[in-house]
């Protein structure tokens, strides 16, 4: 899949087919986010791949708005360690939306939840044996599709500013390809 298609292509999969997903597939989303930037190449970022029905359910049950937790046969919990860099969250971020759009390319859907800063990630923290140096920015459904969300986005001159905040002008969209 080209990186624009699949970056154009991504939802919020929120109902997922009851098919596990290969772990070779999982490692490759994985694997992707490992090689996204972060401060001063510091790559402090750890991932917990649950599986389990059991622990999913329990995760669930605690994400007022991830409960198709559950449903999905991979849930992804994405970690940053706040004492080896400031910048977790960015780095952490951007790693996370390296393994979405690598899912999508795989022909996985996904959904993020996030948790730093939320009543559920203490909770979250101890079913998962999470130490308490690390923090838990958020976590990911993963599976097949059961759905095709379509949703548009805004225009593009609506979110653009140019030289100052509030000067804006038309744009004509571009049209993404990889050969454009």
């Amino acid at each position: 899949m080209d990186l624009f298609e699949a970056i154009l292509g991504r939802r919020s999969i929120r109902r997922y087919l009851d098919k596990p997903v290969e772990e070779e597939k999982i490692l490759k989303c994985l694997y992707a986010a490992t090689w996204a930037p972060s401060a001063h190449n510091s790559q402090h970022w750890n991932f917990i791949v649950v599986r389990e029905l059991e622990i999913r359910r329990k995760l669930a049950d605690i994400h007022r708005w991830g409960r198709f937790m559950a449903e999905s046969p991979v849930v992804i919990v994405a970690l940053g360690n706040p004492l080896k860099s400031s910048f977790w969250r960015e780095d952490l971020g951007a790693a996370v939306e390296n393994m979405l759009l690598a899912a999508q390319a795989l022909g996985l859907g996904t959904c993020w939840m996030g948790v730093a800063d939320t009543p559920y990630e203490e909770e979250m923290k101890k079913i998962l044996g999470v130490p308490e140096n690390l923090r838990i920015l958020c976590t990911v459904s993963m599976g097949y599709p059961a759905e095709r969300p379509i949703r548009g986005r805004e225009q593009l001159s609506r979110k653009v500013h140019w030289e100052k905040y509030g000067v804006q002008r038309e744009i004509k969209e571009p049209t993404l390809t990889s050969s454009s």
